[in-house]
């Protein structure tokens, strides 16, 4: 890390409201909070720059996975916006070309009879008309379903239980389990043919796509564009990419933010493998049908949707590395380094989804959204797996336009390299280099190395010493506090259940010089996936409100609520997001934040990628 940056990691006295200014001391800028009493958990109160908020829509801090299975039915407020026929308030301003506007609907009334789901058109008797029998089986389908959530969708790096693809092809808008399902995704063509949909066959839903169409044309059509519509629990998110239009509607509690930024990577992913010249297309047949140009890549998108569950990447918009020794990591960047001089313009090599290592070619710079996008796009493919494979694929952040050539290998089940270049006859070239590349990886036992930090895992809340942290020079190392495997005080740690000092339980920091984050690993008493991600849906909500424009940005924020104490800093060399015990002591979680930074900073050569170009937005 640049000296810039190694020096800003503790958080005593580097916090000041301007970034240019002689910082003032956390302690003194959180010494005015008033936190919950006991009986005030769960109220929803937040504290912002010291001062004590309350969101105007009087959000609740619960999470809507604590409701069991996929209770809530997605709400046919949309369909019945279009008809009218339900008591819907349609708010609009006319506020000029060119300008977004947020269209909100409340439902006042209840659900009309004759409306079904989200398609106005459709009536509810095919439903109302199905017999008991197929609604029990419907139901028993969600239960299976929270099943496999639950024991299926891994949070953390084993994700490998986790069964790619697209689930419930034989339901449509009129199915129960449809509308019930808790976050939609949605993409269609202006002309309303549908192109993807995240459950559910695309043919089957080809008359609600043309709903979604015939709302957005018809708020463009009054010079507006439409962002967003509330209805009920539910938010409705359009976002608008010239001829290809991406919905979400969502009841998961998660930021208006978050879900625009989740559309804006599966646009980015359609873009990776079609290029932006798809846009010509449309230009000359406005009835152009793309889906068969994305046949096959269900899977890509799949992977993707159930990464903004489990990936800080996918709303940090930066990338994290596999902790190694500095010598190692430095091995590997310099082999790679001799194939960027011989004409290649990126060398990655990954961890699934972790970078080992990453070399541009001279003023070359790989976004960390394109990488998160790469990388699932080749771990999503089974065919990349199985041989070595020369693929066009393109970059949406470096040249929306243009198709890169890509070539893939896996050198064994979880490390894979990627060799892109410009020319499309690269591949006995790009071959030879790969060939390279591995006998000196293999030398340097890099590759012995890296399936050990694998096992090994990450930083640990657990690893955290009570005590003071070392003084700068002494270079502890990423297990510096471990106990050795064979110690017979390894059996006399904490109970399960108490996580780290203070009350620590989960931590991200970014470096927002280096655009990486490291993430602690999650360990007892965030032990299920769905308390993890419940977690993350947490840290989604305070990023969104520590970037946001309107009321910020924000410094630093402290939130009490019944399921966690959550602390965010961010200065302007890095971030720091925070998870405590609900019953962690303010003072406590400010002293553990700051000796957490300072392990950071004297790992810093472990965890990340020193001498990587900062990526311009």
């Amino acid at each position: 890390m640049s000296s810039d940056s190694s020096s800003s990691s503790s958080f005593a006295g580097n916090e000041s409201s301007d970034r240019n200014s002689n910082p003032k001391p956390i302690g003194e800028q959180l010494e005015s909070l008033t936190l919950a009493g006991q009986d005030q958990l769960g109220s929803g109160n937040e504290i912002s720059n010291g001062a004590l908020n309350r969101e105007s829509n009087e959000e609740d801090s619960r999470e809507i996975e604590n409701r069991e299975g996929d209770s809530e039915e997605v709400s046919g407020s949309v369909g019945r916006g279009v008809g009218g026929s339900s008591g819907v308030v349609w708010g609009r301003e006319n506020s000029g070309v060119g300008v977004e506007v947020e269209v909100e609907m409340e439902v006042e009334g209840p659900p009309s009879p004759s409306s079904s789901g989200y398609a106005g058109e459709r009536g509810s008797s095919s439903a109302a008309s199905a017999s008991r029998m197929d609604e029990a089986s419907e139901v028993a389908d969600e239960i299976q379903e929270e099943r496999n959530d639950v024991f299926l969708e891994g949070v953390s790096d084993s994700q490998t239980s986790w069964l790619p693809g697209k689930r419930h092809v034989d339901e449509d808008d009129a199915s129960i389990s449809w509308r019930k399902r808790k976050k939609h995704f949605f993409v269609l063509s202006n002309s309303g043919k549908p192109i993807y949909s995240r459950y559910g066959d695309e043919h089957k839903l080809a008359g609600f796509s043309a709903t979604l169409q015939a709302i957005i044309s018809f708020v463009e059509n009054g010079r507006d564009r439409i962002n967003l519509v509330r209805a009920g629990k539910h938010q409705v998110v359009f976002l608008v990419k010239g001829p290809i239009y991406l919905v979400c509607i969502s009841c998961t509690e998660e930021p208006y933010e978050s879900l625009r930024g989740q559309l804006e990577l599966i646009y980015g992913q359609m873009i990776v493998i079609l290029t932006k010249s798809i846009n010509r297309c449309f230009e000359k047949n406005p009835k152009f049908d793309m889906t068969p140009l994305l046949g096959g890549t269900d899977v890509v998108f799949s992977s993707l949707i159930h990464s903004f569950s489990w990936n800080p990447a996918t709303f940090l918009h930066a990338y994290t590395c596999l902790p190694l020794a500095y010598a190692t990591r430095q091995a590997a960047g310099a082999v790679l380094q001799d194939v960027a001089d011989s004409g290649v313009l990126f060398a990655i090599l990954m961890c699934k989804h972790k970078v080992v290592s990453l070399v541009g070619a001279q003023k070359a710079s790989l976004h960390p959204d394109d990488m998160l996008l790469v990388s699932n796009f080749v771990m999503s493919s089974e065919s990349f797996r199985t041989s070595e494979s020369f693929s066009p694929i393109c970059l949406p952040r470096y040249n929306p336009m243009a198709f890169l050539y890509a070539y893939v290998h896996y050198l064994d089940v979880d490390t894979y390299l990627m060799l892109l270049t410009t020319s499309s006859d690269a591949f006995h070239h790009l071959k030879d280099c790969r060939i390279r590349i591995e006998m000196v990886l293999l030398k340097s036992n890099v590759l012995s190395e890296v399936q050990r930090s694998v096992i090994d895992g990450g930083m640990r809340v657990e690893d955290l010493a009570t005590d003071a942290l070392p003084r700068l020079g002494s270079s502890p190392h990423l297990g510096h506090h471990r106990l050795p495997t064979d110690s017979p005080d390894r059996f006399r740690e904490p109970v399960v259940g108490t996580g780290g000092p203070g009350g620590l339980w989960h931590f991200i920091y970014r470096s927002i010089y280096l655009d990486q984050y490291i993430s602690s690993e999650f360990s007892p008493p965030l032990t299920t996936t769905q308390q993890q991600k419940r977690l993350y849906r947490a840290y989604q909500k305070l990023y969104a409100s520590m970037h946001d424009k309107g009321i910020g940005p924000h410094k630093t924020q402290f939130r009490r609520d019944e399921n966690y104490v959550l602390l965010c800093w961010v200065t302007q060399d890095f971030e720091f997001y925070a998870a405590f015990d609900p019953l962690a002591d303010k003072a406590v979680a400010i002293k553990t934040c700051n000796r957490v930074c300072q392990w950071v900073k004297d790992v810093e050569n472990e965890v990340f990628l020193q001498g990587a170009s900062p990526f311009s937005w």
